[in-house]
């Protein structure tokens, strides 16, 4: 069912994310959309499929309503120096950035400079596959959405949330770029390092037929783009930093107990992380 949105929308980025957000613009809303890519097969393939109304060029910039940043954190804030002058007023601006303190800092300050209004944001949605091809109108379906409003009005963040759950999300969580920098560090970061420092171990390469669902739950997010998970975890060093050497110390702690053959230690341990993850409802 098409949501009463009508919006003039553009997306900077075709990939995973915005050429998925593309497709839900076109499945469940009357917006028209705009698209901006550096790959002209990317923009041919986005029109052919009716993701997108029109490729852009950067004076139709000018004409837009809501302008989505689906590309890397230093390119985001990189288009908007460039093409700043060119969003009107009227036009929200807002990314889809994984690290919020540093992009939402220079970003808001450019909005300061050029009159537009911005809100942060993060989509909590993905897949291994990345690009145009393995986008799909239906990636959002259910998933969190987060605003960091940055100094926003009331109504462009009541803006963002409409445009949202019109996307699919199943709900829209507002909090801080600091919050969100820590807990994205928790949550997405550290299982993303975790995994690639899992795979590196020499028994990696020996392990079909020897595991299950242990191993392809650890290790699926292994599948990483090592260029965009660099900038992000590099952009939250801080957060990230702290929260590995957590994660080092509790792993020391098994280590240490599994060395000393002490089973009672052990199996505080196990039994602590199987009360925080029962007391979660999970």
């Amino acid at each position: 069912m098409r949501e009463d949105l009508s919006l003039r929308v553009g997306i900077v980025g075709l990939g995973l994310i915005g050429g998925s957000m593309a497709k839900a613009f076109h499945e469940y809303t009357n917006c028209t959309v705009t698209g901006f890519d550096s790959d002209p097969a990317v923009l041919e393939a986005a029109a052919a499929c009716g993701a997108i109304d029109a490729a852009g060029a950067p004076d139709d910039l000018s004409r837009l309503d809501l302008l989505i940043l689906a590309i890397y954190p230093q390119a985001a804030v990189d288009f908007v120096r460039e093409n700043g002058a060119r969003i009107p007023r009227s036009c929200l601006v807002t990314d889809t950035c994984g690290i919020k303190t540093a992009v939402c800092a220079q970003l808001s300050a450019l909005a300061r400079e050029f009159g537009f209004r911005f809100v942060g944001s993060h989509p909590m949605a993905g897949r291994e596959k990345v690009g145009f091809p393995a986008s799909e109108a239906s990636l959002f379906r259910g998933a969190s959405f987060l605003i960091t409003p940055c100094g926003a009005s009331e109504e462009d963040v009541a803006l963002l949330e409409r445009t949202a759950e019109s996307l699919g999300f199943g709900r829209c969580v507002v909090t801080t770029p600091e919050k969100h920098d820590r807990m994205i560090a928790f949550t997405s970061q550290v299982p993303h390092a975790l995994a690639c420092a899992y795979v590196l171990s020499p028994q990696c390469p020996d392990h079909r037929g020897f595991s299950a669902g242990s191993y392809r739950d650890v290790s699926r997010v292994a599948n990483i783009n090592e260029t965009l998970w660099t900038e992000l975890f590099l952009s939250n060093a801080g957060p990230l930093a702290a929260e590995l050497d957590t994660l080092i110390q509790n792993l020391s702690a098994v280590r240490d107990a599994v060395r000393d053959g002490d089973a009672d230690r052990l199996s505080s341990l196990l039994r602590q992380g199987r009360l925080v993850k029962e007391s979660l409802g999970e």
